[in-house]
């Protein structure tokens, strides 16, 4: 069923020379006592974990399935997942970001991303149980009264209890101002909520004592529309003031969704009847509370897609060194043997450099924007703080966005190594792009990221974040544009970046008179500015390389040519796509509804 080895070598390139993450750290008192050693440590205990303990039930987890027992509204998770939970939690891995107040290990966000790369790669079906915790936990943290932090939180860090976020209803998919699920007040300050939501990953299951539910609803009076929402926190048992649970709550899973994939996760249709809960924040500001958890859950959709797009290009590789099946193009290249491997073909080395360059692009974005986070939550100074959480806002959609179509793309290519046998379930290849598809869907679509970036994080501060993230790229091109060795990843990063400056302002004039031209051109545009981001840190890693091209370690050259492979076979999708967003909405709108 093939295997999984954690990158390790690779994450440590990305956070010691790359990012050089341990100087970053020690400009946060909080993390600031955190080296290179500890990072180490972490990453070798996680991929230990992750390979022996996770990746032996991601097929069997996935063939098996969640079974749902409609007498009981119970949900039991495949054979092995409840006993990995519980050494996930023993281990400590639930508490590793979390604040030390609450039972948190408080290590940075950006070690505790590398492992949720592991555990994606390992087992993702199995990690949205614990991953969706992060996200509640987040969002109580910033929005919570004290005496629910108290009660709650040391649970969901410690992992005794897991957390879900409850959005759609049958009636509505993203559009939750249509959402119609009531809260009624009462005389003890707590709200019976009644209603029906559809879609809530891991709303069921057997691994945790108890479940906590994060709850969109309307209370009386509530306006129309987004801004009538409220958010509660409705609990599966009751807790008692000691903390132990209490009685059993009215919110119940009616059915499991039958899925094309992620099947060892249960994706739960959830009733409440009267369902006691407890509002998180002000009434009507429920939205504003849940983005917490939402940015939480796009962020962690991306470490998922580079998760599996980084396990299918290993395996991929291992079946191409040991498949053998024609002759080299340009002679044998194994003689002793009836056919040459088919990783001498250069088509099924396209597709493997195709999973290898999404995945380290992936890596090293991903661990940039983790470390942002970090800054954002733990600098002493405001205006870098500020700095910070721009650069997430804007950088967020791209990683839901552009990673799962990355990983759309890059499991489907190394399915293609295996040729028929990649259709065939037993070597493991087809569960990976099944698990892949439902990334580009949920936590919003990747149109509604294409639209938010577009819309909202670019145009609607007139380009202001995305004017600040494009100065450090112009100010890395002028530092190296007269570098020779450097000329063939700075030219196109350079050019790159004025196309994106110029078709930026083009989509802003139309927009000013079409508000279609945004809708038109949304998601060509994020692929584009994708393409930017990879553009800017594969150029980085290719400077590393270069510097270390001589040092005999095989790795940098792997890294220099996967960086060149990149910017030749990949990046020059840019022509296309902007293309694609300059032809307008004319094309799109101009045919009758009823004459498709």
């Amino acid at each position: 069923m093939g295997q999984y080895v954690a990158p390790i070598r690779d994450m440590q390139f990305v956070l010691h020379e790359l990012l050089k993450v341990e100087d970053e750290l020690k400009a946060l008192p909080k993390h600031a006592e955190i080296d290179a050693d500890i990072i180490n440590q972490v990453l070798e205990e996680g991929g230990k974990f992750t390979s022996e303990v996770l990746f032996p039930l991601n097929h069997s987890g996935d063939r098996e399935g969640c079974k749902h027992d409609a007498a009981t509204s119970t949900v039991t998770t495949p054979k092995g997942f409840k006993e990995a939970y519980k050494q996930y939690v023993e281990g400590g891995w639930a508490a590793l970001a979390c604040d030390p107040e609450y039972g948190g290990q408080g290590l940075p966000v950006v070690m505790n991303n590398s492992f949720y790369e592991m555990l994606n790669s390992a087992n993702q079906a199995w990690t949205m149980y614990p991953g969706l915790s992060h996200g509640a936990y987040e969002c109580l943290k910033e929005h919570g009264t004290d005496e629910q932090k108290k009660l709650y939180l040391p649970k969901l860090v410690s992992g005794e209890w897991t957390g879900t976020m409850c959005l759609t209803e049958p009636h509505c998919g993203t559009d939750l101002g249509m959402l119609r699920s009531k809260a009624v007040p009462q005389a003890d300050g707590s709200w019976l909520i009644t209603g029906n939501k559809i879609f809530i990953s891991a709303g069921e299951h057997d691994m945790s004592e108890n479940i906590l539910h994060l709850v969109l609803a309307r209370v009386p009076d509530a306006p129309e529309g987004s801004k009538g929402i409220s958010l509660f926190l409705v609990p599966k048992y009751l807790p008692k003031e000691d903390g132990s649970i209490g009685e059993r709550n009215p919110i119940f899973c009616g059915a499991i969704e039958e899925k094309m994939g992620i099947h060892g996760n249960s994706t739960c249709q959830m009733n409440l009847d009267g369902a006691k809960g407890w509002i998180i924040g002000q009434p009507n500001k429920g939205l504003n509370a849940m983005f917490v958890f939402m940015n939480a859950a796009r962020l962690g959709v991306g470490m998922q897609s580079l998760g599996l797009t980084e396990v299918a290009y290993q395996n991929a590789l291992i079946y191409a060194k040991d498949r053998i099946q024609m002759r080299s193009l340009t002679g044998p290249k194994a003689p002793d043997k009836p056919a040459d491997p088919i990783i001498v073909h250069p088509d099924v080395r396209r597709m493997l450099l195709t999973g290898k360059a999404y995945a380290e692009g992936a890596r090293a974005f991903t661990s940039y924007v983790a470390l942002q986070i970090d800054r954002e939550l733990n600098h002493p100074d405001e205006d870098v703080r500020k700095e910070a959480a721009d650069e997430v806002a804007l950088l967020t959609p791209i990683i839901k966005a552009f990673i799962t179509d990355n990983a759309w793309i890059a499991t489907s290519e190394a399915m293609q190594v295996y040729g028929g046998h990649g259709y065939i379930s037993e070597w493991g290849m087809e569960q990976y792009v099944r698990d892949a598809r439902i990334n580009l869907i949920y936590e919003g679509t990747n149109t509604v990221q294409s639209l938010d970036l577009l819309g909202r994080k670019i145009l609607g501060d007139n380009g202001a974040k995305l004017r600040k993230f494009g100065e450090k790229i112009k100010s890395y091109v002028e530092e190296n544009g007269l570098d020779e060795k450097m000329s063939e990843f700075i030219t196109p990063l350079g050019d790159l970046g004025d196309k994106v400056t110029k078709l930026t302002m083009e989509i802003g004039m139309k927009a000013f008179q079409n508000a279609d031209e945004v809708g038109a051109a949304a998601v060509p545009y994020l692929r584009v500015v994708g393409h930017l981001v990879y553009s800017y840190f594969f150029a980085r890693m290719a400077q590393i390389a270069l510097e270390k091209e001589d040092s005999g370690d095989t790795f940098y050259k792997s890294k220099l040519a996967t960086a060149r492979f990149y910017f030749a076979r990949l990046q020059p999708e840019t022509a296309t796509l902007i293309r694609q967003a300059r032809s307008g909405s004319a094309n799109l709108m101009a045919l009758d509804a009823d004459l498709f």
